[in-house]
């Protein structure tokens, strides 16, 4: 049994033998691998240092050739602006001709090519060509110029522009061909003028020639329309009626001008590049806009003289040229800022206007130095009236202004009623009403100081205010926007209580005569007489006889007194000019405090006449009758 097991384990132990061997030639090849490894370290080290030089010689090599060959495309360079000059220099000193001017073009920017190279070398060499060409770029340049001014010049014959406006017809522009033909030269100004000195707004030229050719066309066009705006101003010197929307020639002007810079600009937009559009437009049109301007300014001082009938001439002149900065800006995206420039003072007027309609009412009124002696009313109530109801068609800019003011703050100009707070969401309308209410009081109360000191005799005041008062109501009742910006409870309450004074003015003139029918009635605890009975039929009979002589006698003079004075006011009331309306309300009024006394007083003491008419000339009915004839 052992010999088996001693022959597994020999067989073992020479397969562990066999590894050991192979383990051991792997050392050795291991060995010799990383020996061949150092030598062909060693040996590439080797080639490196040897290689090294030669890399880098054929790097300089590499480099001074790439420069030689930059050298040699630098002397190319600087051979062709010389080239250029003699093949370029014949045809720019000839000048443009009408049948070569593509090819003139073409030599200029041969020439500006060259010049920008030469100055991009940057060498002193190159100084004296430089300055050659730039001699002859400006030679160039200046014929340019002439032609430009040449061909501009043949389309600027001024147009009458109520031809286009009536007949809605486009206004008139460079024609497309000499566009074509302008707008290269335009171009090639302003290439050289990046290298020629100039004058010139803008960095070139050629911004000014089209300025200063285009720019007259439009103004000296457009002057008629500014003439005609002030020409209609000079026919309203005399006209006391307020002015009427539409009537002046600003909106024509205006219209006139917008279309101007419209075909303007079609023509610059097709000729200039980039930020030159802009300017081009600003520089051409501004002659025309500053004449504009200066047209607003006189027709301001006019608004400024006139303001209680010509304040709505800024109001419309406002709206009219912020329309049309708007749309201009809109269109061509410039110029706004020169027309809100001309609109500024015509804006401050405007802004102050509201006030000095007021303080204008005022004064107005109290320089009336002579007013009717019949107690007519003074034509300064139709003025003021009709200018509140011309104010209603101007409700738009109107609520601007009011807003800006504030409440109230209109009645001062000063600068601290401007700097009150405001309200942030104010109702326009409410501040309507309370600005057209403050000029009718303002009207009101100045006429009723002047009736106290120009008419002597309350009568003539109380009809000169009533009749003044009808003329206010009157007016409000037909004017539909009127009446709605007063027709408020508030509103009719404060009017209504001129009226009321007005009316107790002319009153107070029949005082002394409803006194003369006021008796004083004894009773028993004065002089032992029996108490008058307070109903029932008067027994004038009984009443007569219980006086005593004096005090028949006293009531006698009432009578004639009464006679007297109630004649005396009845023809006056007749001779008084009165409004329709007015002499029927204060008919009615005299007729409702003086009828029930004088029956009171007649039916107490007509026995004392008896009949003959001595002392009472009137009976209730013809006294009834008297009163109704003053209707």
């Amino acid at each position: 049994m052992v010999a088996p097991r001693n022959t597994a384990f020999a067989e073992e132990s020479a397969e562990v033998e066999v590894l050991y061997a192979n383990l051991e030639k792997l050392k050795r090849l291991t060995k010799k691998i990383q020996g061949s490894l150092v030598r062909l370290e060693t040996g590439g080290n080797v080639v490196k240092h040897a290689i090294g030089p030669i890399y880098s010689n054929t790097q300089s090599l590499q480099i001074t050739n790439n420069n030689i060959d930059r050298v040699i495309e630098a002397i190319e360079r600087l051979r062709q602006p010389l080239d250029a000059k003699n093949r370029e220099e014949g045809v720019i000193r000839a000048g443009p001709q009408p049948n070569n001017l593509p090819q003139y073009l073409a030599a200029m920017r041969g020439v500006n090519d060259a010049l920008m190279d030469l100055t991009s070398t940057n060498l002193k060499s190159n100084q004296k060509a430089i300055s050659e060409f730039t001699s002859l770029l400006g030679i160039g340049n200046s014929k340019l110029q002439d032609l430009l001014r040449l061909k501009l010049g043949e389309h600027v014959s001024p147009i009458e522009p109520l031809h286009y406006l009536t007949k809605d017809l486009p206004f008139p522009t460079i024609p497309e061909d000499r566009i074509a033909e302008i707008a290269p030269i335009c171009a090639a100004i302003n290439s050289a003028a990046v290298h020629v000195p100039h004058r010139g707004e803008g960095g070139s030229p050629a911004l000014k020639i089209y300025a200063d050719v285009r720019g007259p066309y439009i103004t000296t066009s457009a002057q008629n329309l500014a003439i005609a705006s002030l020409n209609t101003l000079k026919r309203r010197v005399d006209d006391e009626s307020p002015y009427k929307q539409g009537t002046n020639g600003i909106g024509t002007y205006s219209d006139a001008l917008e279309n101007f810079i419209y075909a303007e600009w079609e023509a610059i937009k097709r000729i200039f590049t980039g930020d030159h559009r802009g300017l081009a437009l600003q520089m051409t049109c501004r002659s025309a806009i500053a004449e504009y301007s200066k047209t607003i300014r006189e027709l301001n001082d006019y608004i400024r003289s006139n303001l209680l009938t010509d304040c709505f001439l800024a109001f419309e002149i406002i709206d009219i040229v912020t329309a049309k900065s708007y749309d201009i800006e809109l269109k061509t995206g410039e110029l706004k800022s020169l027309f809100l420039e001309a609109l500024r003072p015509v804006r401050e007027t405007a802004k102050y206007s509201l006030a000095e309609l007021l303080e204008e009412t005022k004064r107005r009124a109290q320089l009336i130095s002579m007013l009717p002696p019949n107690g007519a009313p003074t034509p300064l109530v139709d003025k003021v009236m009709r200018s509140l109801i011309e104010l209603t068609g101007y409700q738009k800019p109107l609520a601007s202004i009011l807003t800006s003011l504030g409440d109230g703050n209109w009645r001062s100009t000063s600068a601290s009623s401007m700097n009150t707070p405001l309200d942030v969401n104010p109702d326009s309308d409410v501040l309507f009403s309370h600005f057209i209410l403050d000029v009718i009081e303002t009207l009101l109360i100045a006429l009723e100081a002047r009736a106290r000191q120009l008419h002597r005799t309350k009568a003539v005041q109380g009809v000169f205010l009533s009749n003044v008062f009808c003329l206010v109501d009157r007016a409000i009742r037909s004017s539909p926007e009127l009446a709605r910006f007063l027709g408020s409870p508030d509103s009719v309450s404060r009017i209504d209580t001129f009226r009321k004074r007005a009316t107790s003015t002319y009153l107070d003139a029949w005082k002394e005569t409803s006194h003369y029918l006021l008796d004083v009635q004894y009773t028993s605890h004065t002089r032992g007489g029996s108490r008058p009975q307070s109903g029932g039929a008067v027994d004038s009979s009984a009443i007569v006889k219980s006086l005593s002589s004096r005090d028949k006698d006293a009531i006698k003079d009432k009578f004639k007194a009464f006679n007297a004075s109630f004649d005396d006011l009845v023809a006056r009331h007749k001779s008084f000019y009165m409004e329709r309306e007015v002499r029927s309300v204060l008919a009615r009024e005299v007729q409702a405090v003086l009828e029930p006394l004088y029956a009171r007083f007649y039916d107490r003491y007509h026995e004392l006449d008896k009949g003959r008419g001595k002392y009472t000339k009137y009976d209730k009915g013809s006294l009834s009758a008297q009163l109704a004839s003053l209707q």
